[in-house]
């Protein structure tokens, strides 16, 4: 049905560059799918900049940055087009501030944990302020939003499992069915059995305890560059890869899990195992998090490119991914184990401390034929068989007993500690990424390299560098560059990304 002029006069304030988006939409532009989304007052539907439906008449569209602000305005989602499906906005994926580090724990799921007031918390911020703050940059309070993403991960649940249709309210976070019946119908304009009925008949049941989910991806993606990466790093029980999969645990607010990713050039298809189904946001979350899924690939490689020194890198790799990883900890300690030492020796040692001090996984995952753990060939079942250890685990750990120089295994210890206190230091996408910083460089045995190193992989920080890394000067060298940080300060705010050039270029065994 069309608006009404009361849910037209309730509309939030339009993005300012109305025109530009326009110009998109008639291009059906695919760039910008996630970035947007299209309110068509004739319709009451919104979508994605690249819709295949009939462009509407300019006159007729409103445009909003996210879908829970045109949810608010009062459109549903295009069925046709699927627009809660779109790769995430990667400007609320790059942003320091208090809006993009809210989205960014709304898609973990704290609002569904900790309520708004806990969300204010973290953000360092009354809930009045903070509910002004979000209502004025994206056009939609944190419940809205919040609102928004139950409403996707109940569709995935609906279209790909068997879940009865109450259990599938809570596992996606809503209070009760009733509401779970009546923000399905508004947002997608039909009941959920309704959704359910138009799966399609040959759509894979995946076994009990599964979900399995498309994740959108932004084109081009550099999926075997980013598969070779994780791959040289996994850590025996902890993860595996082959050719073309990479796996591994996961700790999640409610249980433990496995994620199954494996990476195409258009999509990701990621399986998860979980102990609890209300850890399917968190978990796809992470997993999006850990393969840099919400970059903008074509702003970075055109601002890259215009490089001579870097414009062949970005040639013959386009929409290369820095990877982040599925827990600030598990990265930060990683870190710490991998300063001057190889690749394959800070797996060695990652893997000793994942044994000994990591849980057991209950149930052990099956492994496909040729699939690889801790970097050698296996098959068989029980290869994904602990979880990483938690703060509280090796913060009571004995320095002088752990696989690394006693002044490492201090450093190691203090950071745990320092994650155990709960506050001293925030190893997660919702901390504010120069107070994190600081706050890992007041602690004994943690210089700048492993500060930043966690800032680019933990914090998903897009502009950094480490001119003191030597896999980063023998590229620099490779590449003809001399003046480390003066050079890259001509890459900003992407320095990340130029980081991954400049790494392939150099020494991939110098990698950390």
């Amino acid at each position: 049905m069309p608006l009404t002029s009361a849910a037209i006069a309730a509309e939030a304030d339009p993005i300012p560059d109305a025109e530009h988006c326009y110009r998109a939409v008639q291009s059906r532009d695919r760039r910008f799918d996630g970035v947007f989304y299209t309110g068509v007052k004739t319709t009451g539907i919104y979508c994605r900049p690249s819709c295949p439906a009939v462009t509407p008449l300019r006159k007729n569209v409103t445009f909003y940055v996210t879908s829970a602000a045109a949810q608010r305005a009062g459109f549903r989602a295009c069925r046709r087009c699927r627009p809660d499906l779109t790769p995430g906005s990667p400007q609320w994926d790059v942003r320091a501030d208090v809006a993009g580090r809210a989205m960014r724990m709304i898609a973990d799921g704290v609002v569904e944990r900790e309520g708004v007031t806990g969300l204010a918390a973290r953000a360092g911020y009354t809930p009045r302020h903070l509910n002004r703050v979000l209502t004025t940059q994206l056009g939609a309070g944190p419940l809205s939003l919040a609102r928004a993403q139950r409403s996707h991960t109940a569709r995935i649940l609906i279209e790909t499992t068997d879940m009865g249709l109450a259990d599938v309210a809570f596992a996606a976070g809503f209070a009760s069915v009733r509401q779970f019946n009546a923000t399905v119908l508004e947002v997608y304009g039909a009941t959920p059995s309704q959704l359910r009925h138009t799966r399609r008949p040959n759509q894979r049941t995946p076994s009990p305890g599964h979900v399995t989910v498309s994740l959108a991806v932004r084109q081009p993606f550099a999926a075997a560059g980013l598969l070779g990466f994780l791959g040289r790093r996994v850590v025996s029980g902890l993860e595996v890869c082959d050719g073309s999969t990479y796996a591994r645990t996961l700790r999640l607010p409610t249980g433990p899990g496995t994620a199954w990713l494996t990476l195409h050039a258009d999509r990701v298809e990621c399986t998860l195992r979980l102990a609890d189904l209300r850890d399917l946001a968190a978990a796809v979350e992470r997993c999006r998090r850990l393969l840099d899924l919400d970059a903008d690939p074509t702003a970075i490689d055109d601002q890259l490119a215009q490089d001579p020194a870097l414009a062949p890198q970005v040639a013959n790799r386009p929409g290369v991914r820095v990877p982040g990883h599925v827990d600030g900890f598990e990265m930060a300690v990683r870190a710490i184990i991998g300063q001057q030492i190889s690749v394959a020796g800070a797996r060695t040692v990652t893997g000793r401390l994942v044994c000994e001090y990591g849980e057991p996984l209950p149930g052990a995952e099956p492994l496909p034929d040729g699939a690889v753990a801790g970097g050698v060939p296996c098959a068989g079942d029980g290869a994904l068989t602990r979880l990483f250890p938690t703060p509280d685990a090796l913060a009571a750990a004995d320095p002088g007993t752990l696989p690394m120089p006693r002044a490492r295994g201090r450093a190691l210890v203090r950071v745990a500690a320092a994650v155990a206190a709960g506050g001293e230091v925030v190893l997660d996408r919702s901390a504010d990424r120069a107070d994190v910083r600081a706050a890992l460089l007041r602690l004994p045995g943690i210089g700048p390299w492993t500060a930043d190193y966690i800032a680019l992989r933990a914090l998903g920080d897009p502009d950094v560098f480490l001119p003191t890394d030597l896999g980063v000067r023998q590229g620099m060298s490779r590449l003809g560059l001399a003046g480390g940080d003066r050079v890259a300060e001509r890459w900003r705010p992407w320095r990340s990304y130029a980081l991954m050039h400049v790494w392939r270029t150099g020494s991939e065994e110098s990698e950390k």
